[in-house]
Order: C-alpha cells, then sequence, then structure tokens
C-alpha cells in the first residue's frame, strides 16, 4: 500500500503548492518557486517515493537548463524534511535551533524499523502501522542540513524576493516562515495546520510551544500582509482563515490552563477536550495529548518525554476513543 499522487495548485509568479491527496500524519504541503534563473523546493514530502512524485512534478514546470537546487525547510519533522534525498546536490537550509527537533526524532531508518517491527497487538503497533506504515524510509540516509541561519534571511531567485523568518519555539523549537512578496504568500509550516468545510483537516500537533508562540507566529504570518497562506498541511487559507485557526489556538490554550489549575493530568485534560467535540469535522482529535502535554510542560516546568512515550500516550487514547 502506498499514497500516490498529490494536486500542483498554481499560485501564480512562477509559485506552485503541493497538496497531498488526503488528510493525515506525514502528509505535509510544499512549495515550489521556479524563475528563469533557479528553481527552490519549500519543505519536501515525507519518503522517497513522495518526494521522487514531487520532484517530476516539479521538472515538468522548469525552465530549460534550471534545477531545483535550494530547499527551504520551515522545521525538522521528517514529513517536511526527510524527501531532500532525492536533490542530493540541493543547498538545504534550516534554522539553526532546528538541530534540537532533528537529535530528538529518529532517524529515517530507526523510524522505518520501529513501524514494521512494531507489535500490532499494542496499540502502540497498530497506531504507527496505520498511520507510518504506508511510507518507506528503509534506504532513507539522515538529510544533513548544509545553512543554518538565525533571525531573518534574505534570498533572492531571480527577479523574485524570498524573506525566511525563524520564530521562537513554536511547533517545534527551529520553526521559520517563508514570504514571498511578488506573490503576496507566506508558507508558514506547521504553526498552522488549517481546515475548511470542503476540506477538513486534521488537529495540529505541536511539539514545543507554548500556544502563546504558536499564536504569536500566526500573527507574524498575517503582518506579513500576504493574502494567500499556504499552511503545513491542509489547504490553502486567506487572512481570515488564518483567524479562524487562531481561534482554535485560543480555545485549546484556555482548556488546558483551566484543567491544569484543576489539577487535571495533561492526558487526562486532552481527553475531556476531545470528549467536548468543539471541532468535530478535525481528524486526528488523540494528537491532542501532545498539544496539550506541551502546554503543560511550560505551566509546570517538566521535562520533555521521549517521543515514542508520547507516541504510546497518542496511540492509547485514539483506541479509547475509535468507534467499536
Amino acid at each position: 500500500m502506498s499514497i500516490t499522487g498529490g494536486d500542483i495548485v498554481d499560485l501564480g509568479t512562477g509559485l506552485y503548492a503541493w497538496m497531498p491527496p488526503k488528510r493525515g500524519w506525514g502528509l505535509a504541503n510544499c512549495g515550489l518557486l521556479v524563475s528563469p534563473r533557479g528553481a527552490l523546493w519549500i519543505d519536501t514530502p515525507y519518503d522517497p517515493v513522495l518526494a521522487g512524485q514531487f520532484l517530476v512534478e516539479s521538472e515538468k514546470r522548469l525552465p530549460d537548463g534550471v534545477t531545483v537546487d535550494r530547499v527551504i525547510v520551515t522545521h525538522a519533522n521528517g514529513d517536511h524534511f526527510w524527501g531532500a534525498g532525492v536533490l542530493p546536490d540541493a543547498e538545504i537550509i534550516v534554522t539553526r535551533e532546528a538541530r534540537e527537533h532533528i537529535h530528538y526524532d529518529p532517524t529515517p531508518q530507526q523510524q522505518h524499523a520501529l513501524v514494521a517491527g512494531s507489535d500490532p497487538s499494542t496499540a502502540l503497533g497498530a497506531y504507527l502501522g496505520r498511520h507510518f506504515g504506508v511510507f518507506d524510509w528503509s534506504a532513507t540516509e539522515a538529510v544533513r542540513p548544509t545553512t543554518y541561519f538565525t533571525g531573518e534571511l534574505e534570498l533572492t531567485l531571480g527577479d523574485y524576493a524570498v524573506q525566511v523568518s525563524s520564530l521562537p519555539p513554536a511547533h517545534t523549537a527551529g520553526d521559520l516562515m517563508v514570504y514571498l512578496p511578488s506573490q503576496r504568500t507566506v508558507f508558514s509550516g506547521d504553526v498552522i495546520f488549517s481546515s475548511t468545510p470542503k476540506q477538513p483537516g486534521d488537529h495540529p500537533v505541536h511539539w514545543a510551544g507554548p500556544l502563546s508562540n504558536v499564536i504569536d507566529a500566526c500573527e507574524r504570518v498575517l503582518a506579513t500582509g500576504a493574502e494567500v497562506i499556504v499552511p503545513g498541511h491542509g489547504p490553502v487559507l486567506d487572512r481570515a482563515g488564518v483567524r479562524e485557526h487562531m481561534g482554535y489556538l485560543d480555545y485549546v490554550r484556555e482548556r488546558a490552563h483551566v484543567l491544569h489549575a484543576a489539577g487535571a493530568p495533561a492526558a487526562e485534560a486532552a481527553r475531556r477536550v476531545i470528549a467536548e467535540g468543539r471541532y468535530p469535522a478535525l481528524g486526528l482529535p488523540e494528537r491532542l495529548v501532545v498539544t496539550i502535554g506541551s502546554e503543560y510542560r511550560h505551566l509546570d516546568g517538566s521535562e520533555l518525554p521521549g517521543v515514542l512515550q508520547v507516541m504510546a500516550e497518542v496511540a492509547a487514547v485514539a483506541r479509547e476513543i475509535e468507534p467499536s
């Protein structure tokens, strides 16, 4: 079983978004900017199969003699990062802070072995197989960034300006956003997970936080003046759509703080917020375990647990809320 396809959305002025065919873990949006003098990607798909499909679609849109020789990675989660191996000679740009999340996550081959070798009778094994078993990293080497930066990075591609801005810890410890002023478009990475009535998305998952930083990052996206926002996951948004998403983030933050003050453990707080059913169209509600757990750590100063421990808690809650 594999995932194929991905819609290319023409955003105008040499800019395209590659949108995966469905929602779910690991299915991230990517960008392609093309000029007569070069081309770059903003993020990459999760595994070599999907990345190869994006590369084929990209090459259809490249002028003669132009290759994709630069990748800007909005953050170091593998679903935005690991596909860069299909461009072995490309410059790969990340924030300096992204190193922290690179070391937190397993390598591609470690993750492949974990998914393939997990016991499907356990909640974690079943969850990993269902959501990650469609990807293949068996021969994927760890991606090594070539360029690190802090603060702001000003690039040009032909006549197009590319403004890259690092963000305080939000979705991960090393997020950035990419503003393209000629196209009036921002690629936000996973500080925004979008959903619309016609194309419902998933609950966000935030590993770093606090949520106030995620909300501030959304404000920075809007402060660019961009009219088009390509989120890390989900459909393309306008400015009003970003404001709606900020309302979701405010809700989760408020509930987490109330439940923390009431003494509810983080996992129990996530269960209660899920049970409230405030956003029934969103998939993967069990991911609130991660986001609320991150918010709790900022409230009580606890340490970030290992990724397997976090995913085991996610899987346990998912099993509890699955329809019988």
